[in-house]
């Protein structure tokens, strides 16, 4: 960036600036900034308290009567869920806090794509969900949970995780864009979260709700990227499409639509 100013002061014509150099530079600039203001440890210790939160007052009541072998393995897919959508929450946090400091404005004056400070943005949300899953795999362990299907069922649940993640972090990367308030962006995304995680098939079974609740617990997002991930730890059975389907097409669906709207709200910003 330095050579670029320089030869342009000088009056020659600037080197084509390095794509690469830019998505590496702005991604480390997010990478510290979460080393130094604990956006790590918060995704490291989140799913230990996740853990605990739900899984020592709910184990002895739903494994009574309910016909659970283990309520750890029943379990596990949805504190990987409540561990990313810690990372969903810092992404937009992040993207409000770039906004209102001027930061994108700064970046648009810059010789670089309109979409590069979203892609970094993104890979640093990407890094710290990977982080934030294998913390919950191993709160997992700890209680009892076990992957019982083959090495490709494992791997498929890290990434399908990995990939709920991205959705949900690019969910929260849109919301902070759109508001340049942290404030208002975290609060926000407390109450969806909040109500879409308890009324889902993460805690407990479709059929242990009220009757007239009962569809929207079965079908709604969460409840379907449970039950995938729950097919791969192979707690529920042979893996389907019937049972991998919905939440594949809510996942591809969500990816499409919020990518293109963070690019448009990208390129907008930056005229």
């Amino acid at each position: 960036m330095q050579t670029y100013i320089a030869a342009v002061g000088r009056g020659e014509s600037a080197p084509a600036p390095s794509v690469a150099r830019q998505w590496w530079v702005l991604t480390l600039r997010m990478v510290r900034a979460s080393v130094r203001n604990g956006e790590l440890v918060t995704a490291l210790l989140a799913p230990s308290v996740f853990t605990l939160g739900f899984y020592v007052p709910l184990n002895r009541v739903m494994s009574f009567g309910h016909g659970f072998g283990s309520y750890a393995q029943f379990l596990l897919p949805m504190i990987v869920m409540q561990a990313v959508s810690f990372c969903a929450g810092a992404a937009a946090l992040r993207a409000a806090t770039d906004a209102r400091d001027g930061l994108d404005d700064r970046f648009a004056s810059m010789p670089m794509s309109v979409v590069m400070p979203l892609a970094a943005r993104t890979t640093a949300t990407l890094y710290r969900i990977l982080v934030a899953v294998s913390a919950a795999v191993v709160c997992g362990y700890v209680i009892g949970a076990r992957f019982r299907g083959t090495i490709w069922h494992t791997a498929g649940f890290v990434i399908f995780a990995a990939l709920v993640g991205l959705l949900l972090g690019l969910l929260g990367d849109l919301l902070g864009a759109l508001s340049r308030s942290p404030e208002a962006t975290t609060q926000a995304l407390v109450l969806p979260q909040l109500i879409l995680g308890m009324v889902s098939t993460g805690f407990a079974p479709a059929d242990q709700f009220p009757e007239w609740i009962r569809g929207f617990a079965r079908n709604q997002p969460v409840s379907a990227f449970v039950n995938v991930m729950r097919a791969l730890t192979g707690d529920s059975g042979p893996v389907t499409w019937a049972i991998l389907g919905p939440g594949l097409l809510w996942l591809a669906g969500g990816l499409v639509v919020l990518g293109v709207a963070s690019a448009v709200v990208a390129g907008r910003r930056h005229r």
